[in-house]
């Protein structure tokens, strides 16, 4: 086994700080961002959409460090960090020299995939950390043969259990590839139950909250299936060309084709096998393409040590070096927020989640303008509804009062109390019955430049409801 380069992947991971650092609090936050927050107000075992982990999360980092985009962001730079750490030891596993290694880390650290996820705190960005733990604990169970791992891997997939259920995702993909090609002798351990019983405590409580909500995660899915499942089919292999970087493809297929091939890593090729099941089973559900781009990561480990073999001469050290310096730019341009908010258009042709940090204190200021039209001795009686997490978030965190929303756990901290009978501001589309007296107050315009999905809003102004908001709430609430 090659010794751990620390001191070269721990100045990567320095800088990777460093960058992610310098500009965390730039625009502001992202959409999710703000229901974080909301929802780390309302610590709970689960949410409509979520486990609870990346709530906590911000939770915590919010208290330590100040409820700023920097402070938040500090917990998305950290698990960036880790993940970097992780695939460096990833490629260790594989035999990786000092090279391979702090190549895996250089490129995971300016994967477009990581840079996003780095730079903002979402369900993702714990995700990536998740399965690239989980990555790594594997390869050691498969490597050495001892079964104790299996309580690693209970371990990580009971947390990962807590902060998305993505990860049942590749324990079947893997799982599947292991019964097709092996080592299918770890599933003769003993401590493969003592694993799956960890797994289930430390997840017991994000499960049995759900179970008692009917699960909604469920609900949740299946609606990003139905809305969004034929682009995420047309998108899938596409996107997975562009997760990473388009410069970083032929590693990934090296670690591949490494890992099917190489009579060496043979205890690993079930990995090569397991990336295809579960493009197959995304495409089958529906997901979202981004959902397989940790995986990448994993064969990009695999393939780092062949890809610098090839680099045997100068005109090809160049060359890949300068494709790097390309590759390396447009993620750093697409991911982070580099450029003036007005100069974003191109970008969010690649990454709109940059648009969606921008505009929140002007929205805040749009309702706020409606709201002080209600005459001042009515106020306490009126409403302000969002049709969506990130401007009832928005809102509440700019600290705008009687703030509520239909939307997501939204839904589970209404409705308004009986009290609020008077007038009702109204952020977003509505169904006519469900308010009285309505009229077109203000269509919010952040005067920034930039399109986002708030940009254009119609902001009404109502009397009030049709009817009780507690008998309202029901055709209120929507999962997505």
């Amino acid at each position: 086994m090659e010794r751990f380069a620390r001191g070269p992947v721990g100045l990567v991971v320095a800088i990777q700080v460093l960058v992610l650092t310098l500009v965390s609090g730039r625009y502001g936050f992202h959409r999710d961002e703000l229901y974080f927050l909301a929802a780390g107000k309302r610590l709970a075992w689960g949410y409509v959409d979520q486990p609870p982990l990346t709530p906590l999360l911000a939770r915590i980092s919010t208290d330590v460090f100040g409820a700023t985009p920097a402070g938040l962001r500090v917990a998305a730079t950290l698990c960036a960090a880790a993940t970097v750490v992780l695939l460096a030891l990833v490629a260790r596993e594989f035999g990786g020299g000092r090279g391979a290694q702090v190549l895996t880390a250089a490129t995971t650290a300016l994967a477009a995939f990581v840079v996003v996820d780095g730079h903002m705190l979402s369900t993702a960005t714990v995700d990536l950390l998740i399965w690239s733990a989980l990555g790594l604990v594997i390869l050691r169970l498969f490597r050495t043969g001892d079964g104790r791992w299996w309580l690693a891997i209970g371990a990580v997939v009971g947390i990962g259990l807590e902060a998305k259920w993505l990860v049942l995702l590749m324990v079947a993909s893997i799982g599947l590839a292991v019964l097709a090609v092996g080592p299918r002798t770890v599933f003769r351990s003993g401590w493969l139950a003592v694993g799956v019983l960890l797994a289930l405590v430390l997840a017991a409580p994000g499960l049995i909250w759900q179970a008692a909500h009917d699960f909604p995660l469920l609900t949740v899915a299946s609606g990003i299936s139905e809305d969004d499942g034929a682009e995420n089919r047309i998108l899938f292999v596409p996107m997975q060309l562009l997760y990473l970087s388009p410069v970083v493809v032929p590693v990934w297929i090296a670690g591949g084709l490494r890992l099917w091939r190489d009579p060496e890593l043979r205890w690993a090729r079930s990995l090569a096998l397991a990336f295809p099941v579960l493009c197959v089973i995304l495409l089958v559900l529906g997901g979202k393409p981004y959902y397989s781009a940790p995986f990448l990561l994993l064969l990009t480990a695999a393939g780092a040590e062949p890809c610098l073999r090839s680099l045997d001469r100068v005109s090809r050290r160049v060359g890949a070096a300068a494709l790097a310096v390309l590759g390396a730019a447009i993620s750093l341009v697409v991911g982070l927020p580099l450029l003036p908010v007005s100069a974003l258009a191109p970008v969010l042709v690649v990454n709109k989640e940059q648009g969606e940090q921008a505009g929140w204190p002007e929205l805040a200021s749009s309702v706020t303008r409606v709201w002080e039209r209600i005459p001042a001795e009515q106020r306490s009686t009126a409403v302000i509804f969002t049709r969506n997490y990130g401007q009832a978030g928005a809102l509440e965190y700019y600290g705008l009062p009687a703030v509520h929303s239909g939307h997501m756990s939204y839904a589970d901290w209404g409705p308004p109390p009986a009290t609020a009978s008077g007038p009702v501001v109204v952020v977003g589309p509505y169904l006519p019955e469900w308010f009285t007296g309505c009229h077109e107050a203000a269509v919010h315009d952040n005067g920034l430049g930039v399109e986002n999905d708030e940009q254009g809003v119609r902001i009404s102004l109502c009397a009030g409801t049709s009817r009780p908001w507690a008998a309202l709430w029901s055709e209120l609430r929507h999962y997505y």
